[in-house]
């Protein structure tokens, strides 16, 4: 029987399916995988930052199939063109008219890969795409798919041939997430498996794009007491208040952490959000949009949890 407090069987049903399927795929990595998903369901984007060869891609194939979305991929390079993610018009004879030809942003999930390999000016292209779900081409707005989730994967800036991203544009990323090398046991599986290409070419869709709308929709049912926001808004004062970081969350990024966290808590099987929600996601929400003061001497994903356990809970 459900409870007041918690999620209707049927969503709670899909959730672990989703999550089932997707730790099949992803060996040895849940919290990562339940990040992922949390930032879908939040309709954010997502930025996966780590060396290559760890599974970025793999995941972003898994989430695009797991949901029965449409799905492309662009590998971003120094050469990259704004027009080779939009698109071009080109002049048809036959009809002596241009027939515009959409680029690979007119996708359910565009999956970005290595996105700090390009220039700066391809990179901004795709903010209006994140912000507004629309790009502007040749002074026409064309809407973009529904759902339209962007994921990027991101090399170590140290790397050859990087381009780091702006604040601007790191700013449109909800949530950024590393997977790392998998544990011993995990490794082992990989190596002794199945190949995860072959295993992605069989992935049956879990969800479709109408149960993803609903899931996000009973993300904005999800409770929201006012001592959890009393919580975090203590947590964005923190990260302005000079001690912690250079500067700190904007309103947009406090808006986008509450949405995560209501999501988180969904994930978790409760209609209301709880403190160990928002500090599942607080540091992937949180630690790319900030640059840790001169001081601190650790990087921002350590400052950031360093600063969570400074600020009481409610």
């Amino acid at each position: 029987m459900t409870t007041a407090t918690s999620v209707s069987p049927q969503i709670t049903e899909k959730i672990r399916a989703v999550l089932r399927q997707l730790n099949g795929v992803i060996a040895g990595k849940p919290a990562q995988v339940q990040g992922s998903v949390v930032c879908l369901l939040a309709g954010g984007h997502l930025l996966i930052e780590d060396v290559p060869g760890v599974g970025k891609t793999t995941l972003a194939q898994a989430l695009a199939r797991t949901f029965g979305l449409a799905f492309s991929r662009v590998q971003f390079t120094a050469d990259l063109m704004p027009s080779d993610l939009s698109g071009v018009s080109v002049y048809d004879r036959a009809s002596e008219r241009f027939t515009f030809h959409p680029g690979p942003v007119f996708s359910q999930v565009l999956l970005a890969d290595e996105i700090n390999r390009a220039s700066p000016k391809t990179q901004s292209a795709l903010l209006e795409a994140m912000e507004e779900k629309q790009v502007s081409v040749e002074g026409e707005t064309r809407p973009l798919p529904s759902p339209f989730f962007v994921i990027a994967t991101q090399n170590p800036l140290e790397q050859l041939g990087t381009y780091a991203l702006p604040e601007s544009q790191l700013d449109r990323f909800l949530m950024r997430i590393s997977l790392g090398y998998p544990d011993r046991a995990a490794e082992r599986a990989l190596l002794a498996g199945q190949s995860r290409r072959e295993m992605l070419e069989t992935l049956p869709p879990v969800l479709s794009a109408a149960d993803l709308a609903a899931l996000q929709a009973a993300v904005d049912q999800v409770h929201v007491a006012d001592p959890l926001l009393d919580y975090v808004q203590e947590l964005i004062a923190a990260t302005r208040s000079g001690q912690w970081f250079a500067q700190g969350l904007s309103p947009r990024a406090g808006i986008a952490l509450m949405r995560a966290a209501r999501a988180q808590a969904l994930i978790e099987g409760r209609n209301y959000v709880a403190p160990d929600d928002v500090q599942a996601i607080f540091p992937q929400c949180a630690a790319h949009r900030m640059t840790p003061a001169s001081t601190a001497g650790r990087g921002a994903l350590e400052q950031v949890r360093a600063m969570m356990e400074a600020v009481p809970l409610p």
